[in-house]
């Protein structure tokens, strides 16, 4: 990126309002701070425009679906124009379903529970584990983590090359890693797994919130996301796509609202008609506030313009990249190499340094959150840190003492909502950090490093 398209991105797109972003923290030498949340790999906050919203709504909740009053009739209309929202937000095809989930763990759950018999899947290492876990009633092949986009196509052509063309087959893949950042060849894998008779889900934690997501134009099955990724953290999530195999399927759970007539049968039991439609998915009591804030943050993001959004996390990508590049102790994760596209989600380590210490002296010298650990994608971490892929540990909780090695790395990751100055702070207290050492004591309780009573 130019120098002159980096100041067009820092002109043309301020950071988006988040909720926290005033708010200031102690530390441990003395003194307070502003928060600089570079943790939004985990959960972003929420932006100001969502909580606006849910603090409008809230006052007229209802229950949906189920009610004759104005409330629970306007509640129903909210909801159910949220899915048609996020349906154009992920640009879907007429007849794919939008199911509100709790989360993408939960979405590629339900999807692993509408799987055909004998369904074949095909994941690789590289996968969070809420796309690597669910497949557990299905064959699953695990796929080596490719050193570049090309090499992952080609690893899932003969992949599936040397499966049985005739059973249901089903690949999942991340369109961008929750450790790296780097994007991955969604459309490239799409074409790759419907030329062998394969469907493909994308799970879209890492991308939806960073990038445009088109149903249509990457030629997925089925999309993944959470609302607590996407600036929406109210306990939602979405499965859009084909809607043939959850028809097909038995309810995710079985209850109200997902059937359409119950009636008792002579010999005492039930006989049941289940929805076809999304709801089939969505027994009980949805999370209406929680469907309502997702589809709040896609009209935010949408009006703010992916374009804008996209050119000024580059710069930010760039300023942090370019900043440890000055630390010779640094080493930044990567699959694809440095030229590799990415969104604003950066691992590294940090030579002589324990990463549970390190980010423990981020967060309490400098007010800066960041992760440290595994981030639930075990395999892939230890590949990039050469170690044994079978080695134990835990995400985000290292038994290793300040000082010591440890299995784990560092994150830091951020987005619409991240000033400048929050990256500008990280990357000089990494330098400092490694130049100086912390200022302060710290020990390891419960598999965490912590600041010690003194220096």
């Amino acid at each position: 990126m130019s120098v002159s398209t980096l100041a067009a991105a820092q002109s043309v797109c301020a950071p988006l309002p988040v909720l926290g972003r005033d708010v200031t923290v102690p530390l441990v030498t003395g003194g307070e701070v502003t928060y600089a949340a570079l943790d939004y790999a985990a959960s972003a906050p929420a932006l100001q425009r969502v909580w606006d919203d849910v603090a409008a709504y809230a006052p007229y909740y209802g229950s949906v679906h189920r009610g004759a009053g104005y409330l629970s009739q306007l509640s129903t209309d909210l909801f159910e124009n949220a899915r048609r929202t996020v349906a154009e937000f992920l640009d879907c095809r007429v007849t794919d379903q939008v199911v509100f989930t709790r989360s993408t763990t939960d979405s590629l759950n339900l999807l692993a529970a509408a799987l055909p018999a004998d369904c074949q899947v095909f994941v690789f290492e590289t996968e969070h584990h809420a796309s690597l876990l669910p497949w557990r009633d299905a064959r699953v092949s695990c796929l080596d983590a490719p050193r570049t986009p090309r090499q992952a196509v080609e690893t899932l052509e003969r992949a599936l090359a040397d499966r049985d063309p005739y059973g249901p087959a089903l690949v999942c893949v991340t369109g961008a890693s929750n450790v790296t950042g780097e994007l991955w060849p969604v459309r490239e894998l799409a074409a790759a797994a419907h030329a062998h008779g394969a469907r493909i889900v994308l799970d879209a934690a890492q991308l939806a919130p960073h990038h445009p997501v088109s149903v249509k134009d990457l030629d997925v099955d089925w999309v993944a996301f959470s609302g607590h990724k996407l600036y929406a953290p109210f306990g939602s999530g979405v499965l859009a796509g084909r809607a043939d195999w959850l028809r097909a399927a038995e309810p995710y759970l079985a209850g109200g609202g997902a059937s359409r007539k119950v009636t008792r049968r002579e010999d005492g039991g039930v006989d049941v008609e289940w929805h076809e439609s999304a709801a089939r998915h969505e027994a009980g009591s949805p999370n209406v506030i929680g469907a309502y804030s997702i589809a709040s943050a896609c009209k935010a993001l949408t009006e703010a313009g992916f374009d804008n959004l996209v050119a000024r996390e580059q710069y930010l990508v760039e300023k942090v990249r370019a900043g440890l590049a000055e630390v010779p102790e640094v080493r930044i994760l990567s699959l694809f190499g440095d030229d590799a596209p990415r969104v604003g989600v950066i691992s590294f380590v940090v030579e002589g340094w324990n990463s549970s210490h390190f980010a423990a002296a981020l967060s309490a010298e400098y007010g800066i959150g960041v992760r440290d650990g595994l981030f639930c994608a075990h395999p892939l971490v230890r590949t990039l840190l050469g170690s044994d892929p079978q080695a134990q540990g835990e995400c985000g909780a290292p038994e290793a003492a300040p000082g010591e090695k440890s299995l784990n790395a560092i994150r830091v990751s951020f987005g619409a909502g991240t000033p400048d100055e929050h990256v500008e702070r990280f990357v000089n207290a990494v330098k400092e950090l490694v130049a100086d050492g912390a200022k302060w004591s710290y020990r390891t309780e419960d598999g965490r490093c912590v600041p010690a009573t003194s220096a």
